[in-house]
């Protein structure tokens, strides 16, 4: 049962990205190749697509183009997006990808900026938000640049607090602590921090390990940011004292994952 439940929620997820990936494309009437080809180039580069096959991806568009013509109207649209998009991570994915597919012409048209701006307000998406995603679209990069570093803070303590299948209590208050202490979350409210953590629990049971690791690796990019991530992981696995063995294989794979030397992290672990 809870792995019908887990296959009907990607699902009703990846129907609702190309369908925002669909309406960006047919805001001005005409659906050119070049937005075909960025669709099809996007869901590809998404884990969230892996291991779809190119038949079931072709149906998944037609399916969708269907439910796109037989709404009553927009507003209906977007209440469906937001029932299969719950989590801001998967919210701001969708509003990414239709950008990237109104501007897949170097230009959206007057139509598509509405449409991007209708999705703004319906999804919950910040002028930030909007900009750092648009920014990511123009120079090329991929979406999972534009994940907020805030968030990816986030997912790099409950890695570790998750690491042996529970949250001990030191590790809550420490998790917490450092929101509540962190210049870096000074601007995150206490809801958006929750959330931040409920994104990170449910992305690493959708996603696994592994991509996890790989979409943090390509979020944080600079040396500075990835110090940093390592020193809040370092902070969770000391809360109790010596790190648990999982822990420690975290805290491994994340020192892999970042690049960084052993003298450094045996620095950090120090200061942790």
């Amino acid at each position: 049962m809870a792995r019908e439940q887990a296959v009907k929620a990607r699902n009703d997820r990846n129907g609702a990205l190309v369908e925002a990936m669909l309406l960006a494309a047919m805001a001005d009437g005409r659906v050119t190749q070049r937005e075909m080809q960025t669709l099809l180039s996007r869901v590809l580069e998404r884990p969230e697509f892996e291991g779809t096959r190119p038949d079931e991806l072709n149906a998944l568009v037609e399916t969708s183009a269907a439910r796109l013509s037989e709404a009553r109207n927009l507003e209906d649209v977007l209440a469906s997006l937001r029932r299969r998009l719950p989590d801001h991570k998967n919210r701001m994915l969708a509003f990414g990808l239709a950008a990237a597919v109104a501007l897949a012409d170097q230009r959206a048209t007057r139509d598509e900026l509405g449409l991007l701006k209708t999705f703004q307000a319906a999804l919950g998406i910040s002028e930030d938000e909007v900009a750092q995603i648009i920014d990511v679209i123009e120079n090329g990069g991929s979406l999972a640049e534009a994940e907020p570093l805030e968030r990816l803070f986030a997912e790099v303590m409950v890695l570790v607090s998750a690491a042996d299948g529970k949250l001990q209590e030191a590790e809550a208050r420490a998790l917490v602590e450092s929101f509540a202490a962190d210049p870096l979350f000074e601007n995150v409210s206490p809801e958006r921090a929750q959330s931040f953590v409920s994104e990170a629990v449910s992305a690493l049971a959708a996603e696994g390990l592994p991509q996890r690791l790989h979409v943090l690796a390509h979020g944080l990019t600079t040396h500075a940011q990835r110090v940093k991530a390592f020193r809040l992981a370092t902070k969770i696995a000391h809360a109790g004292g010596s790190p648990s063995h999982p822990e420690q294989r975290i805290l491994d794979m994340l020192q892999a994952t970042f690049g960084l030397a052993d003298d450094e992290v045996a620095r950090l672990g120090r200061e942790g």
